[in-house]
């Protein structure tokens, strides 16, 4: 067997991109017990430089001078062609559905974050398509639609084995809220444009109030959304603090678009972030899974555990890895990093929008314009790295237990290869004990040990009273007992890293071969693929690849 040298994706870049580095100075205190301090300081976090620690903002008034919320923007209608969107681009199963509907007659938009990343040159996420016809009319339009949810209804239209959303501007406008009454129409708008603009008013933050119309070729800002991608900030389209109170879902949205784009906060927008958070431990378990699925799934894991921890939320979703943080006596605003945070930074190498983390859930294809990946990969890394945590190791039993885990628990053969590794190991991190020589017997041994470690790791994470006592040596952090991994997923990670704690090898199982990995069967759950990226993901940051590039890992 050979396991071939890791290389590395490269994400794609964005001329507008900016540091995620939100402070203007540091604090000079190194104690771990500093690190749990309130983020009062939030006008470092904005770039003011101020040294005050004012009290949390009431909502702003509406138009109020540079504020967040909605503003007097100048509306704007700019030529799709000259920002370089061109609709030949979309999926096929997205042109499908905006074609089916112009058919009919009726006006149909992209609008959202999808917008806001074709501008960017960057790869959606998923698409939304909103239309003038009712959702009744969409149904008659295609011959595989459903209706789905009963708040906010749309039309789930299946195209081959794809799902593509589509939106009415007819239920928006029967679910207008009237806190919006106040704002005057233009006197120079039509009934269009009205339209349009009561929808985007309806939208998160500036950047996703974009809509495109992909006949017409035209893009339609009319909250400012342009020049907030320009200046790479994150702006609710409402007052802050009134926009979290109504869904403190954005908060973890707000957290997840600055980290996957590198943008920073507006000044109110921080506040509210840091204000409210607590407010986040409110959501439906499922949601929340949902929301760090997004986070730590699509290539920017590493920024977004950054933001967690800058911004107060870490300790509240996932204790267990705050702890960690403070242990490591990292600041809120700290640039350093640890092996936690590397881990995550090599597995972003490899993860972006169109190449997402596995779903062992659903079967599909990559084309599907909308899908949700499970944590599988990402709660395993939690866990082992949670094992190396409570015990350092010696890098030449993780470098077995990977190699093991990838061959399905032939740990003779693991053994065999690992003695061939010529790659030295990262010694910054204090997870890792210093190198020493093992017998085979010792090895094997140390390997089941490390395995049953990051079983109860694994455990513990499932665990209420456990993860609620992660942060009480430090009573100034905010107590939290989330649990959000359901049985289902604690079980599919478990059996990941079944193959090495068993004592025989899994019974017709075939490991990958070959170093490229396969997205497809990634995104099916593929066990030997999800493995694969496992072991090359820790493998590649406790043996950084040297700057040749490939290297090989032979069979004695």
């Amino acid at each position: 067997m050979a396991v071939a040298g890791f290389g590395a994706v490269s994400r794609v870049s964005f001329p507008f991109r900016r540091s995620l580095a939100l402070c203007a100075r540091r604090r000079s205190s190194s104690a771990p017990t500093s690190t749990v301090e309130t983020l009062a300081d939030l006008d470092s976090l904005v770039g003011d430089g101020t040294a005050s620690s004012p009290p949390s903002p009431p909502p702003p008034k509406p138009n109020a001078g540079s504020s967040d919320g909605i503003r007097e923007w100048e509306w704007k209608v700019l030529s799709s062609k000259e920002l370089g969107i061109k609709a030949s681009r979309l999926p096929k199963p997205t042109r499908i559905v905006l074609n089916g509907l112009k058919k009919k007659g009726y006006d149909a938009y992209l609008v959202g974050g999808c917008v806001r990343d074709l501008l960017m040159k960057r790869v959606p996420k998923d698409y939304d398509v909103i239309t003038t016809a009712d959702l009744n009319d969409v149904k008659r339009t295609f011959s595989h639609c459903d209706i789905v949810g009963k708040r906010f209804p749309i039309c789930h239209v299946h195209v081959s084995d794809c799902i593509v959303e589509v939106s009415s501007f007819n239920t928006h406008a029967r679910r207008q809220r009237n806190d919006l009454s106040y704002l005057p129409r233009r006197s120079d708008c039509d009934e269009h444009d009205y339209a349009r603009w009561k929808n985007c008013l309806r939208r998160d933050f500036t950047i996703n109030g974009l809509m495109f119309n992909p006949f017409s070729k035209i893009v339609y800002d009319y909250l400012g959304g342009m020049e907030d991608i320009r200046k790479a900030k994150v702006r609710t389209v409402k007052p802050a603090h009134l926009s979290f109170h109504e869904d403190c879902a954005r908060i973890l949205r707000a957290i997840r678009i600055a980290a996957r784009l590198g943008f920073s906060f507006s000044k109110e927008t921080a506040y509210s972030v840091k204000d409210l958070a607590n407010s986040v431990l409110r959501l439906d378990k499922g949601r929340i899974l949902m929301e760090m699925n997004y986070m730590l799934a699509y290539g920017s894991a590493e920024n977004s555990l950054r933001l967690l921890w800058r911004f107060g939320i870490l300790e509240l979703l996932l204790p267990i890895q705050a702890a960690y943080f403070v242990s490591q006596g990292f600041q809120r605003r700290d640039k350093r990093s640890n092996m936690l945070l590397d881990i995550f930074a090599t597995l972003d190498k490899l993860l972006a929008p169109n190449r997402p983390c596995h779903n062992s859930l659903c079967s599909t294809t990559l084309n599907h314009p909308r899908v949700i990946w499970p944590l599988d990969p990402m709660v395993g890394i939690l866990a082992f790295h949670q094992a190396l945590v409570r015990q350092p190791r010696d890098p030449s039993v993780i470098a077995t237990y990977c190699l093991a885990l990838h061959n399905g628990g032939n740990l003779p053969e693991a053994v065999d290869i690992a003695r061939s590794i010529t790659r030295s190991h990262d010694n910054k991190f204090p997870e890792l004990l210093k190198s020493r020589e093992w017998d085979d017997g010792d090895l094997i041994c140390e390997v089941r040990n490390l395995a049953s470690s990051v079983t109860s790791a694994l455990s513990s994470m499932t665990d209420e009273h456990f993860v609620s006592q992660a942060m009480a040596p430090y009573p100034q952090a905010p107590y939290s007992d989330l649990v959000f991994i359901p049985l289902q997923l604690y079980l599919s990670v478990g059996r990941i890293f079944e193959c090495v704690n068993n004592r025989q090898l899994e019974r017709g199982y075939i490991a990958k071969k070959g170093n490229k990995i396969n997205y497809c069967s990634l995104a099916e759950g593929g066990l030997a693929e999800i493995r694969h990226v496992f072991a090359r993901v820790v493998f590649d940051t406790i043996f950084p690849p040297n700057s040749e590039g490939e290297v090989r890992i032979n069979p004695v």
